[in-house]
């Protein structure tokens, strides 16, 4: 959403913004922390209050073991909890330390090992006499639990979880708040005293509450600061006698905020808190927030009971959020069988996700998507331009190589995004291949955001000296942001519904991939018998048409004058007869040759190629009086032969079929970006446009015998040549017009014409 200005890349400034929380040495006052060593439980620290709460210093209580502090009942008890694996059995206990003669203290006590290895022992003075009954919290629970049982609309569900907590804490706000996928925090319910200022609906800025007070939040469900105002008390020593280090006290109950943190509380107005962590798979889900204007101390047992109410609580939200997720969940899986089902029964899997119901579109709930394969792009609903979608899958290709992209803001990502912002703000794409994509549009939805405070000066940076820190801001008043450039988000369901199709529509293409191999087995040895029946019709065949050929010509020699001239006529025409068939024949092999195994793939001069046909073509444009110009020709990867063939067999066609003016012939040559596109342009007769496709088939004319000489073989040889380079020839004319025809050959040759489409412009 809202980039914040502290966002810098000074290493000093980050780590101001997030602290070291576990190398916090201070504690709140209101409670005593020890650290032991086990399994002596002897006394390594001691907060620096143990004189009010225990009349003890902490100096004279380091080095002793507690059970110079406790009985020895006592310490039995405890030391037979510590030696299982899991202290809840143990936590909380309540224990009783004798202070001055018959003066004892009671504490509620809370025993937790640290990541560094110590145990460490948190006593807080009982504010009760004895445990809240069991009885009681049950009932408190159960009440809370059936006016929930009793709502089905989420944000009602959780209006209620707020007005429970409220009644049972007493707290002067209660809220519900939950994090964003981006970071940020929103108010999603709120229960308050009237005077109090509303936060219901705004959201708070993600350095509200950084990284390492969220991981604090979920290693601990429940965070209290009884006095927002008291003076932290400091571990005496500061450093482990062990470690010389800080001892880590992230799991610490007792813990002292971050000075930072205390004083964003009391910008707020607020005098104590109470902090429930909401967690789902192992997440920060949100947090229940409670705030009084005055210090306002919150019983161990009133918080554990506000834990378990937490938790209780998150689970009907996390089985209502899941049961919602399964509905749709569901639902796309339907979605996700028909277009399978489609894609096998189709005759390739591009018309089984577009031409089906449901479609591509109801895979994703997108307005727009569209498929590139094998260099064709299809879409359906509103997508950027074929043009937009080109250089949007090359920026895919250079920037991601994960199974699937997807974002809600891509022109934030993609500059030129801006240009279709309208139909394709939000991006999810799955690739197929390198250059194979399916891609999902959302158009741009612009949104005002309600922020409590300005999110662009969440923090300010005060100097004072060598001593640098962040102060929050004091203001928390609504602050209007209107977002653009943004879609709406993907929905982790959707993202998982389409790497599934990915998985689907791999298979399926693999399998009409080995298909396709089999078929060009078959193809392979079809054609291998029509080239071997070619040369043998050829070799053959010309023997008897010579041996025609030969006795009608002896036949008009020796019986000239007994031929009258309807009979010297028809010898004529036989003889002309048998010269065509003889002709066709030729071509026919010179078809039939012309594969791709044939080719002979090296690095060519294409200008070589070029002058060798008009040398072979110097007698018809000397005879023409043609003209012929062309480009500088570049070196590319093809057969040489084959190439030559293709310049003269089309140039020849543009001397043939020329008008009344002597023909002008330009070969030109056009780097694309991964072919060279040839055109071989003429002043001739032209073509009409309805016959552009019809001259390429093998012994289509347009014209008569008589008119234009030729077995109509020439076009449909290119044709050949050209596709099995991997390349592409179309013609561009009009009648009376001349005509110009091209033809593209990859960059790379046969290997590069394998990967890529060779567009064209009509």
């Amino acid at each position: 959403m809202t980039d914040l200005n502290l966002d810098t890349q000074s290493s000093s400034l980050i780590s101001l913004k997030q602290p070291s929380i576990h190398r916090l040495t201070q504690v709140q006052p209101h409670g005593i922390l020890l650290v032991l060593k086990e399994p002596e439980l002897i006394i390594l620290q001691a907060s620096r209050n143990t004189t009010s709460l225990l009349k003890m210093d902490a100096e004279s209580l380091l080095g002793k073991a507690i059970d110079e502090i406790l009985d020895s009942f006592q310490v039995e008890r405890i030391r037979a909890g510590l030696s299982a694996d899991n202290l809840d059995f143990i936590n909380p206990t309540r224990i009783w330390i004798k202070r001055n003669g018959d003066d004892y203290a009671v504490f509620d006590a809370v025993f937790h090992r640290s990541a560094d290895g110590f145990l460490v022992l948190e006593l807080e003075p009982a504010l009760t006499e004895e445990n809240i009954p069991f009885l009681s919290f049950y009932h408190l629970a159960k009440a809370s639990i059936s006016q929930l049982e009793a709502t089905s609309n989420l944000q009602d569900f959780c209006q209620i979880i707020v007005r429970e907590v409220r009644k049972v804490t007493g707290f002067d706000r209660v809220m519900l708040y939950r994090f964003d996928h981006d970071g940020h925090g929103e108010v999603v319910a709120e229960e308050k005293i009237a005077e109090l200022e509303s936060y219901f609906g705004l959201h708070f800025p993600e350095s509200d509450i950084p990284q390492p007070a969220r991981k604090m939040f979920l290693s601990n469900w429940i965070r209290v600061i009884p006095d927002a105002h008291a003076e932290p008390v400091a571990l005496y020593p500061a450093n482990n006698p062990l470690t010389y280090q800080p001892t880590d006290l992230t799991l610490s109950i007792l813990r002292s905020p971050y000075a930072c943190h205390t004083e964003y509380l009391h910008n707020m107005g607020v005098g104590a808190s109470l902090t429930i962590s909401l967690m789902k798979d192992q997440k920060l889900w949100g947090l229940i927030a409670c705030h009084h204007r005055t210090p306002k101390p919150v019983p161990y047992e009133l918080r554990k009971a506000c834990e378990f109410l937490g938790r209780v609580i998150f689970a009907e939200i996390s089985t209502r959020e899941e049961t919602a997720d399964y509905t749709y969940r569901m639902r796309l899986a339907q979605v996700q069988s028909a277009l399978v089902e489609a894609m096998s029964e189709a005759s390739n899997f591009i018309e089984g996700l577009t031409q089906s119901e449901p479609n591509l579109l109801d895979l994703a709930d997108a307005t727009g998507a569209a498929i590139c394969f094998g260099g064709r792009w299809t879409t359906l609903g509103q997508t950027p331009s074929e043009e937009e979608l080109n250089y949007l899958v090359q920026w895919l290709a250079k920037n991601n190589d994960d199974e699937v992209f997807y974002t809600q803001s891509l022109p934030l990502i993609y500059s030129d995004a801006e240009r279709f912002k309208h139909v394709a703000s939000g991006l999810l794409a799955i690739p197929i291949s390198k250059r194979s994509y399916v891609l999902w549009f959302r158009p741009e939805v612009i949104q005002t955001v309600n922020w409590g405070g300005d999110p662009n000066h969440a923090y300010e940076l005060k100097e004072s000296g060598d001593d640098r820190r962040l102060c929050p801001r004091k203001s928390f008043e609504l602050w209007k942001e209107t977002v653009r450039l943004n879609s709406l988000s993907w929905k982790p369901v959707e993202i998982q519904a389409t790497l599934e199709l990915r998985k689907a529509i791999v298979n399926i293409v693999l399998k009409q991939a080995e298909e396709l191999a089999l078929l060009a087995q078959d193809l392979e040895r079809s054609n291998a018998e029509l080239k071997k029946f070619a040369y043998v019709a050829s070799h053959d065949l010309q023997e008897p048409l010579n041996q025609v050929a030969n006795y009608v010509q002896l036949l008009e020699m020796r019986y000239h004058d007994a031929l009258d001239q309807d009979a010297t006529e028809f010898i004529d025409f036989a003889v002309e007869g048998v010269s065509l068939m003889q002709t066709l024949i030729d071509d026919v092999l010179v078809y039939s040759k012309v594969d791709l195994k044939g080719i002979e793939w090296q690095l060519t001069h294409s200008e070589a190629a070029l002058t060798h046909a008009l040398s072979n073509l110097r007698g018809r444009i000397a005879e023409t009086e043609a003209t012929v110009t062309y480009d500088p020709m570049p070196q590319i990867v093809a057969d040489g032969t084959q190439l030559m063939q293709l310049f003269q067999n089309l140039i020849g066609n543009a001397i043939k079929f020329r008008g009344t003016e002597p023909p002008k012939v330009h070969i030109g040559a056009q780097r694309q970006e991964d072919t060279w596109l040839f055109s071989v342009r003429d002043n001739g007769i032209g073509i009409d446009p309805q016959f552009s496709d019809r001259i390429f088939v093998i012994f289509q004319r347009l014209h008569t015998r008589d008119e234009y000489p030729g077995s109509g073989m020439g076009l449909a040889i290119c044709k050949k040549i050209v596709e099995c380079h991997r390349g592409r020839i179309w013609v561009e004319s009009n009648v009376n017009q001349g005509a110009t025809f091209y033809f593209t050959i990859p960059v790379g040759g046969r290997d590069a014409g394998k990967k890529t489409h060779l567009s064209h412009r009509r």
